[in-house]
């Protein structure tokens, strides 16, 4: 990979290597100021822009540096089998490197490197729907783990003898909006059902919604009288105050029919301040489908939650298989998918996504 023939990814979509490096300079001459921290807010947003520059550029020069040796590295381990598969090893993980900067580049959008929500609802089925919704929230957790993400959970329905009915959680990480908007949709399960003493296989839905967390650079402009407000007791965990207090906030935009809750906050006005940057986060994403003229059968397609309209299977019995019905990605590894391991499905999605505007 080199600057003049294959411009490295990263930073805008295409990776301008002279824009990045004067840009990188700029920011640390900001960062040595004696006020750089006079507006916390504006200098933790600089700082992460300078971190996700200097790591690109290391990268770039890494894997430059690594592709330049390799050929003296070559030479030195002619005849030496051990030496050769370590430079072979080597080269195998900076192509993999390579591939997921390459990948990352195409994270462009408006909202792709923004933080986001992930919600998911149970379809019918009663428990055990629930518990493959919870089953799904505990796989976006560990995802997020892994890539050195945090999570926050914001809304929590608990099903009646196990799982969860919904759940809302805040995924705050540098282009995690971009990596898992492409999870929305039905996600199937087929399993042997720990529920049926018979045991029986049973199918299960749940639906899952990404969206992204908005920020100031996106205006979302909603009139207050077209917003109804509801509190209620919360369910969820928060100790004794928050159960005994209408705490937990709803809000329904009544124009377009859309819902939200928070209820893990330890105050009213903390909840509906997060209330509103979800309705917002909705709002936002009805748009971008619109843009696309595909909003209204997207969202009709997510009211049916059932067979016909799912995005991936998991099929845990009378086989291990989950399979991406959109990519035909598919892998034996259940285990390793449903404890986190999305990402040869992420990529996948994204790389089509991709293609698909290409042709349009």
């Amino acid at each position: 990979m080199t600057r003049s023939d294959s411009p490295p990814p990263c930073y805008g979509g295409v990776f301008d290597w002279d824009t990045a490096t004067k840009r990188l300079d700029e920011l640390t001459a900001l960062s040595e100021r004696p006020d750089f921290w006079n507006d916390p807010a504006q200098a933790q947003k600089l700082m992460r822009e300078r971190q996700k520059l200097a790591d690109a550029v290391a990268m770039i020069q890494s894997l430059e540096k690594e592709i330049a040796d390799a050929p003296e590295f070559m030479e030195l381990a002619e005849g030496d089998g051990g030496l050769l598969a370590d430079l072979q090893s080597s080269l195998a993980r900076s192509a993999g490197q390579a591939q997921k900067a390459e990948l990352a580049a195409l994270l462009s959008g408006e909202a792709d490197g923004n933080d986001c929500y992930v919600q998911i609802n149970a379809g019918e089925g009663g428990t055990e729907s629930q518990d493959w919704a919870s089953i799904l929230r505990r796989m976006y957790v560990r995802w997020a783990e892994k890539h050195g993400y945090t999570v926050e959970e914001l809304d929590e329905r608990e099903g009646e003898e196990a799982g969860i009915k919904s759940a809302t959680v805040q995924i705050k990480g540098e282009n995690a909006y971009g990596w898992l908007k492409s999870e929305t949709g039905v996600h199937r399960l087929v399993r042997i059902s720990p529920y049926d003493s018979s045991a029986r296989r049973h199918t299960s839905f749940s639906s899952v919604s990404v969206t992204p967390v908005i920020d100031d650079k996106i205006e979302i402009e909603i009139n207050p009288s077209d917003v109804r407000t509801d509190t209620y007791r919360a369910s969820g965990a928060g100790g004794q105050h928050i159960n005994k207090t209408d705490s937990a906030v709803r809000l329904t935009h009544i124009p377009t029919n859309t819902v939200v809750s928070c209820q893990m906050g330890r105050s009213q006005h903390q909840n509906r301040d997060e209330a509103w940057k979800m309705l917002r986060s909705k709002l936002y994403e009805i748009e971008l489908q619109k843009r696309k003229s595909v909003s209204d059968a997207q969202y009709a397609d997510k009211s049916a939650i059932g067979f016909g309209h799912q995005i991936r299977s998991y099929v845990l019995q009378p086989y291990q298989m989950v399979k991406d019905l959109r990519t035909d990605v598919e892998t034996s590894d259940t285990g390793g998918v449903l404890d986190g391991d999305l990402d040869r499905f992420l990529s996948a999605s994204l790389a089509a996504s991709v293609a698909r505007e290409e042709t349009t």
